[in-house]
């Protein structure tokens, strides 16, 4: 399958109304968030236990099917120099193998500092135990990386509307 570099890219190859699912990878959990039909507002949706690639494939290509999703926005942790460390290559090749293994069109996702801020907003607004913050920070990551990359498409959509 097809990864792609540049939100736009992947919109152009979905079906109107498919949504889009973001994912923040982590080492233990993977958070997700799903789009509405318009692709406007990100909500969060789950939070799964890291697996193996396989069993990761077949569960998101079952929640792909349910909801209607079209395309992945994986979140890629891009060093703050804007470099491709470690992480952000795992990462990558990860969103690859997974693309693959779905069948679904990805799009990368600069995800830097995303769950840090999500973390700090929780703890100043929401005044949240380490062990709640914990249970939910996955999934609103992963909410924060696919609105990003739904306010990235809005903005270059008027700046070039469709003819």
């Amino acid at each position: 399958m097809t990864i792609f570099l540049d939100i736009l890219e992947l919109v152009d190859h979905l079906p109107v109304q498919a949504r889009l699912l973001g994912i923040d990878p982590g080492k233990k959990r993977i958070g997700l968030a799903l789009s509405d039909v318009s692709r406007v507002v990100a909500s969060p949706f789950q939070t799964i236990q890291r697996t193996k690639l396989g069993e990761m494939a077949k569960l998101i290509s079952a929640l792909a099917t349910e909801h209607g999703v079209g395309g992945l926005v994986v979140g890629i942790p891009i060093s703050l120099d804007g470099s491709f460390g470690p992480a952000a290559q795992a990462s990558r090749d990860w969103a690859k193998a997974l693309s693959k293994e779905t069948g679904i069109p990805t799009c990368l996702w600069d995800e830097r500092l995303t769950s840090s801020a999500v973390n700090r907003m929780l703890i100043k607004e929401a005044n949240m135990s380490r062990q709640r913050r914990a249970q939910i920070v996955d999934r609103l990551a992963a909410t924060y990386i696919l609105q990003s990359a739904l306010e990235a498409l809005s903005m270059r959509e008027r700046v070039s509307p469709s003819l």
